[in-house]
């Protein structure tokens, strides 16, 4: 009778530890104090914050790879737990305009983006007057018919006749103006303005960029009228209002124009900790935030505790949580790969990086769940939720598993207001191209994306600050990607690809 008791109780405890819930166990390992104590540090005076390529970045790197490691994660590239790769900052300097041996100036009479005039000087003696330059079809305007463009320097005024400028939905003059000379096989182009003198001073240095900056195809440069009349043949200036009347046609003038260039050399880091899988160990799951900030200006230290301390510490946290489930042998079925990534500030360097270079085979990435902005609250939102929401994006696109799986969770856990507005393909802030888990996304990975929607208030200000985190209302969010990303590494199946992309293009 005793041993059949034994045996009873022993298959009751057998029957409760397989009904055990151990996403519920090991998200309460996602805590408050654990973010606050690793934001403390993130967001802290001695990250400087976290620049791509500055010495705050790479400190940065180094305490989460540190972190990583002390966990028992596994190196992400290799032998290595960073990914480096190089940014490029370029500049220029000596921008020269001169027309017939006269010399203009910048800004007051012309301006050039960077990557918009060759390195050196170029001289061209062939100009071609093409009125406001603009080929629509829908309009039936072209202002190239009868011109012979190629290999000449095609100068067009700002604006355009009233049909051609009257926005509308896919119609962008300016573009339309550069791609008309292009397909006519100019050699560049030059857009005579009415807005110099200039009172804000061109920039003459670069963003940062995964490559240096090559000549263009196109060269592009803004002028005065006073630099268009020049090229005219005029020894006067004409007014610009009255540069429309003038004959479209060709004209001859000697335009020197360029710029020296150099590019600074930088590197970089993606940090990356794996936990491995079991049975679908060949399947992965990206967790993903962005580490790097703006970092300083003079003393002044954009601290970024909410852009992205707060993703970055999340995706830690649930790091040590799914590490500990492993140490307990409850490991992931599938390989979840912990990334936080760095150059989002500078247009998402470090995860187009990864893209174009990664470590595994994306085709096997059931999903990215990525996190920019989890600690604040949206100071525009104004309903009764602010306290216990989230703006998710990504729910109806590339996988219609994802809604079932991310509501399902937090129906069952966390209980937050999923907000999707920021899925409108109408949205004015773009922001599902704003974020790094738009280069997965643009390889087929599906993707959810998390934010606080915090937009104005202290958004990209020094004053972005540990102390202004919401605590509480963080840990829930943290708690609820944990729930969704423990359900999709250990479900049966990959997620179905089978949504198109309704956003369009970056």
């Amino acid at each position: 009778m005793k041993k059949l008791l034994f045996i009873c109780l022993s298959f009751a405890g057998s029957m409760a530890m397989a009904q055990e819930d151990l996403s519920a166990k090991y998200a309460e390992l996602v805590t408050k104090k654990g973010l606050k104590e690793k934001l403390t540090i993130v967001a802290g005076p001695e990250m400087e914050g976290r620049e791509t390529g500055y010495p705050g970045q790479k400190r940065a790197a180094a305490y989460i790879e540190e972190q990583f490691k002390s966990w028992g994660l596994q190196p992400g590239n290799g032998n290595s737990y960073q990914q480096l790769f190089p940014v490029y900052i370029d500049s220029m300097t000596n921008p020269l305009l001169r027309v017939n041996g006269r010399t203009f100036s910048w800004d007051k009479e012309y301006s050039f983006a960077l990557n918009a005039v060759n390195n050196g000087r170029r001289v061209y003696n062939n100009m071609v007057f093409a009125g406001y330059g603009i080929v629509d079809s829908a309009t039936r305007v072209n202002d190239y018919a009868g011109l012979d463009v190629r290999g000449k320097v095609v100068i067009v005024l700002d604006g355009g006749t009233a049909a051609a400028a009257t926005p509308r939905r896919g119609f962008n003059p300016l573009a339309a103006k550069l791609a008309a000379a292009r397909n006519n096989g100019a050699a560049g182009v030059l857009l005579v303005t009415s807005t110099f003198p200039r009172t804000n001073p061109s920039p003459l240095k670069g963003r940062m960029t995964l490559a240096p900056i090559a000549d263009p195809a196109l060269f592009t440069a803004t002028i005065s009228d006073e630099i268009a009349s020049a090229l005219l043949g005029r020894t006067a200036r004409i007014p610009f209002a009255e540069l429309k009347d003038v004959k479209k046609g060709n004209y001859t003038a000697e335009l020197q124009i360029g710029a020296d260039r150099a590019s600074e050399v930088r590197e970089s880091s993606n940090v990356i900790g794996v936990i491995p899988g079991t049975d679908k160990a060949g399947e992965y799951v990206f967790v993903t935030a962005h580490y790097d900030h703006l970092g300083k200006r003079g003393d002044v230290i954009y601290y970024g505790a909410d852009d992205d301390g707060s993703g970055t510490v999340s995706i830690m946290q649930m790091a040590e949580a799914f590490s500990r489930a492993a140490k307990k042998g409850d490991k992931p079925r599938r390989s979840i790969i912990f990334m936080a990534v760095s150059g989002e500030e500078k247009g998402l360097l470090g995860s187009e990086y990864y893209s174009e270079h990664p470590t595994v085979d994306m085709a096997k990435a059931s999903a990215d769940l990525n996190i920019d902005m989890v600690g604040r609250v949206d100071t525009e939102r104004k309903t009764a939720d602010t306290l216990n929401y989230i703006y998710v994006i990504g729910h109806d696109k590339l996988s219609s598993d994802l809604p079932i799986i991310n509501e399902g969770v937090n129906n069952k856990y966390t209980r937050l207001v999923l907000d999707y507005k920021f899925d409108d393909p109408n949205d004015q802030n773009r922001i599902y191209f704003r974020s790094d888990h738009y280069n997965f996304a643009r390889k087929g990975v599906p993707i959810l994306f998390f934010y606080d929607g915090m937009l104005q208030s202290d958004y990209h200000k020094p004053t972005d600050t540990i102390e202004k985190i919401n605590f509480d209302l963080m840990e829930k969010r943290a708690r609820m990607i944990f729930h969704t990303a423990w359900e999709i590494v250990n479900r049966d199946n990959m997620l179905k690809r089978d949504t198109p992309l309704n956003m369009g293009t970056r």
